[in-house]
């Protein structure tokens, strides 16, 4: 693991200190792989070796087809349902669908990502048609700002993806899969959670806004990352 010094950073300064917003919450970083290879930020920018500590998997993935371990949970918000999907490997599926709030949701999302391996959540992020975000759009955001923080603690990363279309993406998916009106009904926030994660690695994570927490010590632990799996990587645990 590089130290503050040896990536060109103070070694007593945050290195997301100069886009840290005043009220000591989360932010967000959008990831573009344009020529420039830069994360971006509303009103600012971020170094381009951003992108080689902390990537998601889908670009993980492109990189190294061969690259091992690294589920992700995709997750669509609702107001009183919230839909999961899981990706492991190279397959998508639909999970669960909870019916949670505030604190319990967040606490059984984490849980659910403990027991899945999951290291990262995909959150979607309500858009209009023109691209423009809404009303709801500010409710995720705050959501996934909470749950940076937590998920931040185990080394887990959380990112929006835009979800416009998605839900009826999942229900011509659920339609043409021959599933019931009462399937679909109890099922479409968790197939619209997989068309959440079918886009971001399609795209290999262009686009997506990855949530970082303001202090420091989680931000540090965001570059560490979650504690290798020994099941994936065995060489790494021999004496």
């Amino acid at each position: 693991m590089w130290s503050q010094q040896q990536r060109g950073l103070p070694t007593r300064t945050p290195f997301l200190s100069p886009f840290c917003n005043p009220k000591n919450a989360p932010f967000s970083l959008q990831l573009s792989q344009s020529p420039v290879g830069k994360y971006t930020k509303r009103g600012g920018r971020v170094r381009a070796a951003l992108m080689d500590e902390i990537p998601p998997n889908a670009l993980r993935r492109k990189r190294d087809p061969d690259w091992r371990g690294g589920f992700s949970l995709g997750v669509d918000l609702g107001m009183s349902r919230t839909g999961l999907a899981l990706s492991k490997g190279f397959s998508i599926r639909p999970l669960t669908v909870l019916k949670l709030r505030g604190d319990k949701l967040e606490l059984q999302l984490l849980e659910i990502a403990q027991k899945q391996e999951a290291d990262e959540f995909v959150i979607g992020l309500p858009k209009s048609g023109e691209g423009k975000e809404t009303i709801q759009s500010n409710k995720v955001r705050s959501v996934a700002g909470r749950l940076a923080v937590r998920a931040a603690q185990r080394g887990w990363r959380v990112y929006l993806q835009d979800e416009h279309g998605t839900t009826r993406d999942a229900v011509d998916r659920m339609i043409n899969m021959g599933l019931t009106e009462s399937a679909r009904l109890n099922n479409s926030d968790a197939y619209a959670a997989m068309m959440v994660l079918e886009r971001y690695y399609s795209m290999s994570g262009e686009g997506t806004e990855l949530v970082l927490p303001k202090n420091v010590d989680l931000q540090e632990r965001l570059l560490r990352g979650p504690t290798k799996d020994i099941d994936f990587y065995p060489e790494e645990y021999e004496n």
